[in-house]
């Protein structure tokens, strides 16, 4: 391995904003609001404030879904919340989330209105409020949680970490990207090893584990994600690839990767959603 160079790490750290990279002007050491700007809520019991990054469609995608299966209750305001320009940072939205991560949603089909964030827990909120897309029976229940979490928990490594250093930092450094293209390759074979013999994560049932792990590594073997799918040989995990696939037919899910989508061609993007019918 080659040495561009050696740091060594002070004895205090301390904030340098010009350390470079794609979202410098947006990372900070510090949590809170910078400026004050409340919420739209628009007619709908369920307020969505999010941006279609993988952690953002999960949340599109299974509120599709819920509608797809007649779920009346779960239509949904969707309003764009730029990352890119520090909107997360709002008076309003680090009320709903004090992480100033998206997404967050409120339910304000209850008194007083309840707010979520963090992808996963709103997730398992909607699953549980409109009993779908998560299993009752304890073992099957037990087998999706744990396929939810290991998605939560892997995923930073994939995203913060090899994304970042392989995408977005400054310079390419060969330690990191060798680093987190190596969990990256190892989380693929364990999703690859599980679906050998399942048709979805948990078995034969589509659920919420599907829906979250789709949204980042069915975008990576798609190749939608760090354009990164030849770098990783995506093509050598066959069992993911059978099972992206399968997912990315589905008509919701193409319609929840839309919602708040503020790139790519025109067609793939609508920046706000508030009916269905905004998606024709």
């Amino acid at each position: 391995m080659s040495h561009s160079g050696s740091y060594t790490p002070p004895k205090l750290w301390e904030w340098k904003q010009e350390s470079g990279g794609k979202f410098a002007n947006i990372n900070r050491p510090i949590a809170g609001m910078t400026h004050e700007k409340e919420l739209a809520i628009g007619k709908h019991p369920l307020q969505l404030y999010s941006v279609a990054t993988p952690n953002g469609v999960k949340v599109t995608v299974l509120l599709e879904e819920l509608l797809a299966l007649g779920r009346a209750e779960s239509e949904y305001d969707a309003w764009l919340i730029n990352i890119f320009e520090g909107e997360q940072f709002s008076s309003g939205f680090t009320e709903i989330n004090p992480n100033s991560k998206i997404p967050a949603l409120v339910d304000h089909s209850v008194s007083p209105p309840i707010r979520i964030f963090e992808s996963g827990a709103i997730l398992v909120y909607l699953a549980e409020k409109f009993d779908a897309f998560l299993p009752k029976e304890p073992a099957q229940r037990a087998e999706c949680m744990s396929w939810l979490f290991w998605q939560m928990g892997s995923a930073p490594f994939l995203g913060g970490g090899f994304g970042h250093f392989y995408a977005y930092a400054p310079e390419k450094l060969e330690y990191p990207i060798d680093r987190y293209a190596m969990e990256v390759k190892r989380q693929l074979d364990v999703l690859d090893k599980n679906l050998s013999s399942r048709r979805f994560l948990c078995g034969n049932d589509y659920t919420i584990a599907d829906i979250a792990t789709y949204a980042w590594y069915g975008a990576l073997v798609e190749g939608k994600l760090y354009h990164a799918a030849e770098f990783l040989d995506v093509k050598s995990y066959t069992n993911v690839l059978r099972w992206a696939q399968e997912i990315h037919e589905r008509p919701a899910v193409k319609r929840g990767q839309r919602v708040n989508c503020a790139w790519g061609d025109k067609e793939s993007q609508l920046l706000e959603r508030h009916n269905a019918s905004d998606l024709d």
